[in-house]
């Protein structure tokens, strides 16, 4: 009952509320987009997929980001952030539209899959640009010591909508599957996505122009930014929490990201034959519906734990938990075994996740939040494709490989290891007061440092207001 009432003294604030709506809708999108992508990319009757093909997707959709990462950065600490969710979503929304024309033709042509690539390089690209605008744009809708409690809903509502989108892209393609062509079918989807980001920016436009910052704006040349950049690492050296809670987050993303290649390739090449296209998107579905519900269990159990146990030994729990689970049941290959390993590692992820979250944005200054996000998502990036590239190199195609799962593990427990001696002596709690507060009402006792439910929206500078 303590997260209930925690929840219930974020949700006082309405800007904390419609920025939620605009995640959810936008991610929503995103997990369309995605059953769309695979389903047009991996799930072909004429084609199957090996790793090598998914790294060569995730390397063509991620790392541009990582390239032009610091210099859109910059944007997101000068311009306005609600400007940028709006005119990004109107921008992939014309983007998606395009897609959809190229896969209607049912054409794949060397030319025809350039451009479509060319699309979804841009789309994905834009696509981690707004989230990191969005984990920015947070701070400004809450109040400081409810950090904890706002990045395990927030991040984590937003990848319940990805599942909602993914749910209702996987249901409408197996049902247009066998109705009509799969390029029609696939380029339904893409249609469908379009409109919902068209439907993502018309919410954003309910916040005012200023209202999320950030609070100090103007322009910069191209040899501000990379002195920018030079700046946010510089920053992130001297706010040791922030800093050691990206290179965490990028290693344990790394280990997530082989170990859900290769689940791709067992469910796609394994369990199912080339031409059992219907039933393997089944089963993949299923998998990512668990992995999410994984995250939101995440997002309910990390607020009350990291309140009594603290930030730190719940990553460390969370990274010893990962190696353990990665061995049993992770490492048996049958279908239920994969999928109670989909949701329990979705838990202990997103659980590490939340807590990095947390840590970047209660550690970090305002100016420098936004260049901070887009460095966590550009290690996100990187990590994703470095973990496809080790997968190409070391799995076999149907993806099954029971001692390097097992080596996996031990990088896990290594990780837990190294951030247990590293942290030792910090205190990781800041952010987390809100949700400690109510734990300590609950149990009769009054902290005197906690001032939590003043019931009223954040204080902003009135030119802040919009």
């Amino acid at each position: 009952m303590e997260w209930i009432r925690a929840l219930r003294l974020l949700w006082r604030h309405g800007f904390f509320r419609r920025l939620m709506a605009v995640r959810i809708a936008t991610q929503a999108c995103d997990g369309l987009l995605q059953v769309a992508l695979a389903s047009y990319v991996l799930f072909s009757p004429e084609r199957q997929p090996d790793a090598t093909a998914i790294a060569a997707v995730l390397a063509i959709t991620l790392l541009p980001f990582s390239v032009l990462g610091p210099f859109v950065g910059v944007i997101l600490d000068r311009w306005s952030r609600r400007q940028v969710l709006v005119i990004v979503d109107l921008i992939r929304a014309v983007l998606v539209l395009g897609l959809a024309a190229l896969v209607a033709t049912g054409l794949r042509t060397g030319s025809v899959e350039a451009l479509f690539y060319g699309g979804v390089l841009l789309a994905m690209s834009l696509n981690r640009f707004l989230l990191a605008a969005l984990s920015a744009a947070l701070p400004h809708t809450i109040e400081p010591t409810e950090y904890m409690v706002a990045n395990s809903v927030v991040p984590t509502v937003g990848p319940a909508g990805a599942l909602i989108g993914a749910a209702v892209g996987t249901l409408l393609r197996l049902v247009l599957g066998n109705q009509v062509p799969a390029y029609a079918a696939d380029a339904t989807l893409f249609i469908v996505a379009s409109f919902g980001y068209v439907l993502s920016a018309c919410l954003a436009l309910r916040i005012p122009r200023h209202q999320l910052g950030p609070d100090e704006r103007g322009t910069r040349t191209a040899k501000d930014v990379i002195a920018g950049l030079a700046g946010a690492l510089r920053h992130l050296r001297e706010r040791r929490p922030a800093g050691i809670g990206l290179l965490t987050i990028g290693l344990q993303r790394l280990i997530f990201g082989v170990v859900t290649v290769a689940t791709i390739l067992v469910f796609r090449n394994y369990f199912h034959t080339v031409d059992d296209v219907n039933a393997a998107i089944a089963d993949l579905g299923l998998f990512a519906v668990l992995t999410g519900a994984g995250f939101v269990a995440a997002a309910a159990i990390t607020p009350l734990i990291t309140a009594r146990l603290g930030v730190r030994a719940w990553v460390i729990i969370a990274l010893f938990v990962s190696a353990v689970l990665q061995v049993f049941p992770g490492s048996i290959y049958t279908k239920i075994t994969l999928m109670i390993a989909a949701f329990l590692l979705g838990v202990t992820a997103q659980s590490v996740k939340i807590c990095v979250d947390t840590l970047v944005q209660a550690h970090v200054d305002d100016d420098v939040k936004g260049r901070a996000f887009v460095i966590y998502d550009m290690i996100f990036n990187v990590a994703l494709v470095l973990a496809a590239c080790i997968t190409a190199l070391t799995f076999p195609a149907d993806g099954r490989s029971v001692p390097i799962l097992i080596t996996l593990a031990v990088g896990y427990a290594l990780l837990g290891l190294a951030f247990l001696l590293v942290t030792r002596g910090m205190d990781l709690n800041s952010g987390t007061e809100s949700m400690r507060a109510v734990i300590a009402d609950s149990e009769s006792i009054t902290p005197a440092d906690t001032a939590a439910d003043s019931g009223t929206e954040p204080t902003r500078d009135p030119d802040q207001r919009g």
